[in-house]
Parts: structure tokens; C-alpha cells; sequence
């Protein structure tokens, strides 16, 4: 019987790739993407070519409104997305982007969707080294899931505990960037940007980082930017 997994796809570069790792792992992939409240679509609507693009057996796109808390600029229209950091900035404190224990969340609904379908692991595209500030996705929180994953399920119980795999947990955005490339995995459909405009703004943390990855990789970033920095230029 063919080994299954759930990915957590966000419609990212790091969901995107680790979801290609999976595939090239074996697993029988079964999809799974948040409609949690964030400010644009753009992410899910490259979830779904992504998806399509892995042969996904499933591709669930799971509803909660996590806007009906508030506590991120991600999902509050009201607060400003921070632009313009400096690389060297980013990272040094928990930004105002960080959704108030979204990954614990979408984990926590991964695992159940994991069981309910028999899967033996719950992918998720967290990087520590590029991890821009977010505490859950530092390397001692994938390791105190895996806990929950095997104390708070009956396949734990059972002795076969679903597995929480973070593949790219200690990799660069540029390492990332390479891998996605050797996998064919469909980079250009994938969206970073923390706004939703026909173009990427260039400027959020989550546009910054990327472009910095793809000048490290020495690769092609096909996504079109508003607006590029000066260091990326040269």
C-alpha cells in the first residue's frame, strides 16, 4: 500500500517545494490549504495550480476565519504591512506579520486530516534559517508537535504515530530556491508577496527574502515586482 502524506500548501515557494519532496518521497500526496481570513487570494489561487501540478489525490482548501482575532497585520487591513526592511533587519524581532499561533493551528487540522485519511506524515515548509522572526517555525517547536502527533492521536496510541516532517527546516531561501529547480517544481506559479497586487510589492519581508534567495541561487525569479531593491539589481 503507497505511503500517504498531507502537505500544508500555502501556494509559497517553501509549501511548494516541500510538497515536490513529498511526491519524490513516494508519498501519495493529499493537499490541504487554509482560507484563514488572509488579506488576498493570490496564495490559494497558486495552491491550486500547485496541486493540480503534484497530481494530488486531494487537495482540501479547509475555511477558519482567524481574522475574527486579529493580532497580525496579515490579516488585519487596518494595520500596515511592514516594507522596506533592511536583510540584515529582518529576523531581529517577531514582526507584526506573525498570525497568532497559526502554524499550530493548521497543524492541528493537518493531523486530523491525517488520520481521518490513514497518512504517515503531515508535511510542513518550515525553514528556521530564513524564518523571519516566527516563532513556530524554529526547530524545538516542529520537535514538541511531533510530541502532540504521538500522544493526541489513536495512531500514536496505537504505536504508528503520523510524523511531522519539516524537510526544509535548516535550509536557506537559496537552498530552497535549488531544490525547487532540480524538482521542476513550478516556481513561477508560486506567490511570496504579503499583498495581493497584479504585481509583488518588492518590498515586504516575505518579497525580500525571496529575492535575496533567487540572487543567491543565481536563478531567474519569473514573478513580476512593482518595485526591485538596489542590491538585488546588482
Amino acid at each position: 500500500m503507497a505511503k500517504k502524506a498531507v502537505c500544508l500548501l500555502s501556494g509559497g515557494i517553501d509549501s511548494c517545494v516541500t510538497s515536490f519532496l513529498a511526491k519524490k518521497a513516494g508519498y501519495e500526496v493529499y493537499v490541504l490549504s487554509f482560507d484563514y481570513g488572509q488579506r488576498h487570494k493570490k496564495e490559494l489561487e497558486c495552491a491550486r495550480v500547485i496541486a493540480s501540478s503534484l497530481d494530488a489525490k486531494d487537495h482540501v482548501v479547509f475555511d477558519i476565519d482567524l481574522n475574527r482575532f486579529g493580532g497580525s497585520s496579515l490579516i488585519d487591513e487596518s494595520s500596515d504591512i511592514p516594507k522596506d526592511h533592511g536583510l540584515e533587519d529582518i529576523s531581529k524581532s517577531i514582526p507584526s506579520t506573525y498570525v497568532p499561533a497559526r502554524n499550530t493551528v493548521f497543524l492541528s487540522i493537518g493531523l486530523a486530516y491525517a488520520e481521518a485519511v490513514d497518512a504517515d506524515a503531515v508535511f510542513i515548509g518550515a525553514t528556521a534559517t530564513d524564518y523571519a522572526g516566527y516563532p513556530d517555525c524554529r526547530p524545538e517547536y516542529i520537535e514538541a508537535f511531533q510530541k502532540v502527533a504521538v500522544l493526541g492521536t489513536k495512531k500514536g496510541v496505537n504505536g504508528k504515530p503520523i510524523r511531522i516532517e519539516a524537510p526544509l527546516l535548516y535550509l536557506s531561501k537559496a537552498e530552497i530556491i535549488k531544490k525547487g529547480l532540480e524538482l521542476c517544481a513550478p516556481l513561477e506559479r508560486t506567490w511570496s508577496c504579503y499583498l495581493g497586487g497584479a504585481k509583488a510589492c518588492g518590498r515586504c519581508d516575505s518579497c525580500l527574502l525571496r529575492l535575496k534567495g533567487f540572487k543567491e541561487a543565481k536563478a531567474k525569479d519569473s514573478v513580476e515586482y512593482e518595485f526591485l531593491p538596489e542590491w538585488y539589481k546588482k
